[in-house]
């Protein structure tokens, strides 16, 4: 099985980048947001739990966003892989995912991380609040929070996975043709190694 953390900034491309590797590897996408509102939709136990922090204002624990990544991947034996998407945001939450992982036998393959310069990450954003409907896509004061935020809590988790050899930087800048013949060309060497 092929698992793989696709990572990077807000506005560094990951949305338009999964989309194109999920249908190239034919890798199930498991992204958190989604699963919280199917698991909410579904009323699980683990919906329910979840929904009973969003009503309150709270984050999610990290032990509930698990227990859902393992329903998902209990779920599909035969998938091929998984692209991670939106998790682990933290290096805690990176952890509990090996974990979970490993008591599965299974890995991260290789965590991706798109590398974009603010100012680029900024305008692109900017634009894409003209048309996603999004506020956060429109405050620049925002999208300069968000980076911030990025930097300080998220960004730790590609130093978590460096220290097992799993993390390549790609160039995020560019067209979009070109970064994912990038992205494909790093996972096609880790599939062949």
């Amino acid at each position: 099985m092929f698992n793989l953390i696709l990572f990077g900034p807000p506005g560094s491309g990951k949305g338009t980048q999964s989309e194109r590797l999920i249908d190239q590897y034919g890798l199930i996408h498991l992204s958190t947001g989604n699963l919280l509102r199917e698991e909410i939709a579904n009323q699980t136990r683990l919906g329910l739990e979840a929904k009973s922090f969003m009503d309150k204002g709270q984050l999610v624990p990290d032990e509930v966003v698990i227990g859902m990544i393992r329903s998902a991947l209990k779920s599909n034996p035969d998938a091929k892989g998984f692209l991670f998407d939106g998790f682990p945001r933290t290096v805690a939450q990176a952890a509990a995912l090996d974990n979970l992982l490993a008591e599965l036998n299974e890995e991260i393959s290789i965590v991706l991380a798109l590398e974009v310069g603010q100012e680029e990450l900024v305008q692109r954003l900017l634009n894409r609040g003209k048309t996603s409907g999004r506020s956060d896509d429109t405050n620049e004061d925002v999208i300069r929070a968000r980076i911030v935020e990025y930097e300080n809590k998220t960004s730790p988790v590609a130093g978590h996975y460096a220290q097992f050899g799993k993390v390549k930087r790609v160039k995020g800048e560019g067209s979009i043709d070109d970064i994912f013949n990038s992205l494909t060309r790093e996972i096609e060497a880790k599939q062949s190694a």
